[in-house]
């Protein structure tokens, strides 16, 4: 009897620090989610081929547009 409840207090801190994990990692999740949306963004990825690739957006006149 004193073994089980010695093992079922064990089992129990084990569980809560799991789902302490769990939380940490569900948070962590939605923030990368986050980044990942802020860098998918049209105006990141234009500011960053620009400032790091020195890319810039060409002239109207030479922009083609092609649909399948």
């Amino acid at each position: 009897a004193i073994y089980c409840k010695h093992r079922a207090r064990a089992l129990f801190v084990e569980l809560e620090a799991l789902n302490a994990r769990r939380d940490n990692l569900e948070i962590e999740w939605g923030q990368l989610q986050l980044e990942q949306s802020a860098w998918s963004t049209h105006a990141f990825v234009e500011r960053v081929a620009s400032a790091r690739l020195h890319m810039a957006m060409p002239p109207p006149k030479e922009i083609e547009v092609i649909t399948p």
